[in-house]
């Protein structure tokens, strides 16, 4: 049985993660904003396996250092920690972009990611084992017109992960990210501010994936033989490929 810490657990991939751990019998620990789905959500996973939850704006340093020192007994040394908070906002043209939307997503996908880290590896160092699964995306190696804030914050999530792997060398400390394309979840409702509409338009006539083929998938990482590190792993749906070179032409 594992401990797993999982954030941005309210929906999407983190919530899915959360339900494919507790289906395994590890003990999850549920961290995000929201409080009240996150109440739901260990009320649900409370009939399968031990479940804490925790709510967390991982932008707030103190606050991620402090929910990690005061875990409750039984649930303060983390096996897996699985930084999924994060988001996307606008599909501007850099030139008018939001800079509000810029700054919350280095704030989250960047500075959250780098809080929840640096709050939880002290103590998988000092159990001498572990495992930090980053969600990323393959925007951090694929631009798309619009993507730009968003895709250089998973380019620093896909390089510190590189990163976090050289430090923890001889520590026996697993470091993943997992990149994936396509996906149905709230995200592109985040990203369009709520216009259900066109977010629906962003997965018409094509089958993304699911919360719960990422939640398979990160758990998969989390189960290979001990010796096994998953570098990176990046996955798209069929429907999903790379486009030509774009070419501007007067």
């Amino acid at each position: 049985m594992k401990t797993v810490l999982i954030t941005g657990a309210s929906s999407g991939f983190g919530e899915a993660c959360a339900r494919r751990f507790a289906a395994a019998g590890d003990k999850v620990i549920v961290a995000a904003r929201r409080t009240e789905r996150l109440d739901a959500l260990v009320g649900e996973l409370a009939e399968q396996t031990e479940c804490h939850a925790v709510t967390l704006d991982v932008r707030d340093r103190q606050s991620v250092a402090a929910a990690v020192e005061n875990l409750p007994e039984g649930f303060a040394e983390i096996d897996v920690l699985v930084n999924n908070a994060g988001l996307a906002l606008g599909l501007e043209p850099a030139e008018n972009a939001d800079l509000d939307h810029w700054d919350t997503m280095v704030d989250t996908n960047i500075k959250g990611l780098m809080y929840c880290t640096r709050a939880v590896l002290p103590g998988m160092v000092a159990r001498g084992g572990g495992h930090v699964v980053n969600i990323g995306s393959v925007a951090a190696s694929w631009p798309y017109p619009g993507g730009n804030a968003y895709g250089g914050s998973k380019a620093f999530v896909q390089q510190f992960s590189r990163n976090l792997r050289t430090d923890l060398l001889g520590k026996n400390i697993r470091v993943s990210v997992v990149e994936p394309g396509m996906c149905e979840t709230e995200f592109s409702l985040v990203r369009f501010e709520g216009d259900a509409d066109k977010a629906a338009s962003v997965y018409a006539g094509m089958e993304p994936l699911s919360g719960v083929d990422i939640a398979e998938i990160v758990y998969w990482t989390t189960s290979l033989p001990p010796h096994i590190n998953v570098n990176q792993l990046e996955v798209m749906p069929v429907a999903q490929a790379w486009s030509p070179f774009a070419v501007h032409r007067d």
